[in-house]
């Protein structure tokens, strides 16, 4: 028996409509990625080892936990832990071409970085995410140690292994996404509320251009089984 495909093709339309949490802005006319702040662009000093920092970007908020002098733990998609060993190159920041390539090979790497290149000109939450766990605050020094012990190539997911699930295994003992989980209700109240005709076709053209569909495949042939799988 063949498996069902559609919830595979969700969850990588997923992946491909939340990219947009991790690429960096182009200036007008640039050729490459924007440079990196300069080193003394953030105050550190009121950063603490095995903190939660949080950087809101234009639709979603990417993660990382500090771990002293001026050094991030973050987990970014990467296409290049899966073909190259050499650290030297793995380790210049991820370029977007990089990213796209990561998430499309479902590869990436936690990484540690200044926090001027995890941050990129953005601005910088602290334990913003601690009010939701409550008790469940590990220390600080196990929150670093976990993070550092991370370090390094490992498989991507949006839905399963994101920088959030990195953040909240480290700092709270359980991998979980409230932005991921958050962004599936929406899809599924919009394709669910029949008087959002437009956002629903909106969805499903997303899903050809994301997915790659053949012009020649007809709309019901991929809205209907879409729809039904995210209604479900």
């Amino acid at each position: 028996t063949m498996k069902n495909p559609v919830p595979q093709a969700a969850s990588l339309l997923l992946e491909k409509l939340m990219l947009l949490v991790h690429i960096r802005p182009l200036p007008a006319g640039s050729g490459g990625d924007t440079p990196p702040p300069a080193p003394d662009y953030y105050d550190t000093s009121c950063f603490k080892r095995g903190d939660v920092l949080e950087v809101p970007r234009t639709l979603f908020i990417h993660f990382g936990i500090y771990l002293g002098e001026n050094r991030v733990a973050h987990l970014m998609p990467d296409i290049l832990p899966s073909i190259t060993g050499d650290r030297r190159q793995i380790q210049q920041v991820v370029t977007n071409k990089r990213l796209i390539l990561g998430v499309i090979a479902r590869t990436a790497s936690v990484r540690v970085d200044t926090v001027e290149d995890f941050a990129y000109g953005g601005s910088i939450l602290v334990n913003h995410m601690d009010r939701l766990f409550e008790d469940q605050v590990l220390g600080s020094e196990e929150a670093a140690r976990r993070a550092e012990k991370l370090v390094g190539a490992t498989a991507y997911s949006l839905l399963w292994n994101n920088c959030e699930h990195f953040v909240t295994y480290c700092r709270y003992g359980a991998p979980v996404s409230f932005q991921t989980d958050k962004f599936c209700e929406t899809v599924k109240m919009i394709i669910r509320d029949q008087r959002s005709v437009l956002a629903s076709v909106l969805v499903g053209l997303a899903s050809i251009v994301c997915l790659g569909v053949a012009p020649s495949t007809t709309l019901p042939t991929i809205f209907i089984p879409f729809f039904l799988w995210m209604a479900g």
